[in-house]
């Protein structure tokens, strides 16, 4: 079964990565005397830079709110989570306006000031510091989920033995708490790394070049499909030299727990100037990455707002909300049979099979959408062909053109957020569960279903927005795939920015975003409850 899922999965990778040893024609030498080194350091400093970032304040807030008591935490719980719903194209034409030369920002310092354009200094907000900030203010919050989750289901036991030798909270954060949530905190960063390289609008607008929009280029401006795949094969390499390093390095050490005893968790009472500090700490990342860009496109909505959103607009947002809910069972569902069949069945080949199956995050979407464009026409046009033969008709784009090969691309690109989530949440069920259980006559699927789901029941909460929300914002394989008359928030948004009309893609803009809060709010508030050994007893949370 797990293998069957993960072929299918692969397929679009497998297509790409089979142009990988066909003849370039001179293309590659090209590439190499032009802008080859200049993609290859771009991408290097966004994902080093990207990466550090993401770690420091996901890890950081997400240890605050779980672990100390301050004023506000209870409401950053799920603030921390707002940036999630911000595409970074939206965030970077936010910023844009606001902080270039002619925007309200320097036209009041110069006003304030009598400042002339040769009087002062003001950063480049389109640059490549200035890509990398932004993107880390919008993808932070993937560390911060899966770190929050993993300090959600750490054990008591184990933190009682680290005050026991002495350990106060900045060491037991370091020395104990930290390494424990370690698989939970690299499947963060990898995936913020595959989102970092797989970027294309922000660093579009910025005019930076990354392989990405290399692969753009390549594709679709000089027609050069091998080479473009080819690119996306380094993509791919990048994330795999990571993830190799990172499990290298782990060796054979294992994260699961062994003791059920899962208490209320303590709390570190932060008065004074040290809660004042950890408010700041956890509202700067909100207020830069959500309030202060949706302040602004508000604005704007406000004073010139779509036209079409009292006509058409709510099918756009019924489009957005149908293909990421579908998405989202699917990809939580597929990726739980894979990290679970890997489980029972840890050998190389079911290893392999599950690690091509969730490269897809790492290749851009639009060539994604190349690849399953390709296998799923050739069966439209036998299917239509053997019809006509026998039956004298066609049946049109059966595939190709319907919502279903737009959901299968989703999940081909996003399977890899909810398997690295359920994988590390997985790998801390101690293997002695599983044979309980199997001395209790529970069946494999018996033991995922009443034993491993209500432990992993955070993560699942967790791998399914995470999907979600990436849906809502997904934009290259959306505009290739999507049926005709069939648009989304994020198709609308990007077309009506395209044509410089930034007031008026700012309602679709806000209309992703707010379609993203509600389930982030319900859903930050079930992970809170979600601590294995809780339940509910006359309206409080108790545990045992």
């Amino acid at each position: 079964m797990t293998i069957v899922v993960a072929a299918v999965v692969a397929l679009p990778v497998v297509a790409v990565l089979a142009h990988i040893f066909m003849p370039t024609e001179g293309i590659w030498q090209h590439l190499a005397t032009t802008v080859l080194g200049r993609y290859l350091s771009n991408t290097l400093f966004l994902v080093v830079t990207v990466g550090l970032g993401t770690f420091i304040i996901g890890t950081g807030t997400a240890w605050l709110v779980v672990m100390c008591r301050f004023p506000g935490r209870r409401l950053f719980e799920w603030l921390l989570l707002l940036p999630l719903a911000v595409p970074t194209y939206v965030i970077a034409y936010a910023y844009t306006d606001f902080l270039q030369y002619a925007g309200p920002l320097q036209s009041w310092l110069r006003e304030l000031f009598e400042w002339g354009r040769n009087d002062y200094y003001f950063p480049n907000i389109r640059s490549l510091g200035g890509a990398a900030a932004l993107i880390t203010l919008v993808l932070y919050p993937y560390v911060y989920m899966l770190a929050r989750a993993a300090f959600l289901e750490q054990s008591v036991c184990v933190l009682d033995v680290g005050r026991t030798l002495g350990r106060g909270p900045w060491r037991l954060f370091t020395s104990v708490a930290l390494p424990l949530a370690r698989p939970a905190i690299v499947g963060g960063v990898s995936l913020v790394l595959m989102e970092t390289l797989n970027e294309f609008g922000a660093v579009q607008y910025f005019g930076v070049d990354t392989f990405t929009t290399g692969i753009y280029r390549t594709w679709f401006g000089m027609g050069e499909q091998i080479a473009a795949a080819q690119l996306a094969a380094c993509l791919l390499a990048f994330v795999i030299v990571f993830v190799l390093l990172e499990r290298w390095s782990r060796g054979k050490r294992r994260y699961f727990h062994t003791s059920s005893r899962y208490q209320q968790l303590p709390e570190y009472r932060l008065e004074g100037w040290r809660g004042l500090a950890a408010c700041l700490a956890c509202l700067l990342p909100v207020l830069v990455g959500f309030l202060i860009p949706s302040g602004l496109l508000g604005y704007l909505a406000i004073v010139k707002g779509d036209a079409l959103l009292g006509t058409r607009f709510l099918g756009f947002a019924t489009n957005s909300l149908f293909l990421a809910s579908i998405a989202a069972l699917m990809a939580v569902g597929l990726a739980l049979v894979l990290s679970y069949g890997v489980r029972l069945h840890p050998g190389p080949v079911t290893r392999s099979a599950t690690r091509v199956a969730a490269m897809g995050y790492a290749i851009p979407g639009s060539v994604v959408a190349v690849g399953i464009l390709i296998p799923f026409a050739w069966l439209d046009d036998q299917i239509n062909s053997f019809l006509r033969q026998h039956y004298g008709f066609i049946a049109g784009l059966i595939f190709s053109g319907s919502a279903f090969i737009l959901l299968y691309a989703y999940v081909v690109r996003f399977l890899a957020v909810s398997f690295n989530t359920l994988e590390a949440s997985l790998g801390k069920v101690t293997p002695s569960m599983d044979a309980a259980s199997r001395t209790l006559g529970q069946s494999p699927g018996g033991t995922l279903r009443h034993v491993h789901t209500p432990i992993m029941r955070g993560s699942l909460l967790a791998a399914g927005i995470l999907v979600f929300v990436d849906v809502m914002k997904e934009l290259p394989a959306t505009i290739i795939l999507r049926p005709f008359n069939f648009d989304t928030l994020a198709v609308r948004a990007h077309n009506l920015a395209a044509d410089e009309r930034l007031a008026e893609a700012s309602t679709a803009s806000l209309a992703i975003v707010a379609v993203g809060i509600i389930p982030v709010i319900l859903l930050s508030l079930a992970m809170r409850r979600s601590r294995p050994g809780s339940f509910r007893v006359e309206g409080k949370d108790e545990h045992l």
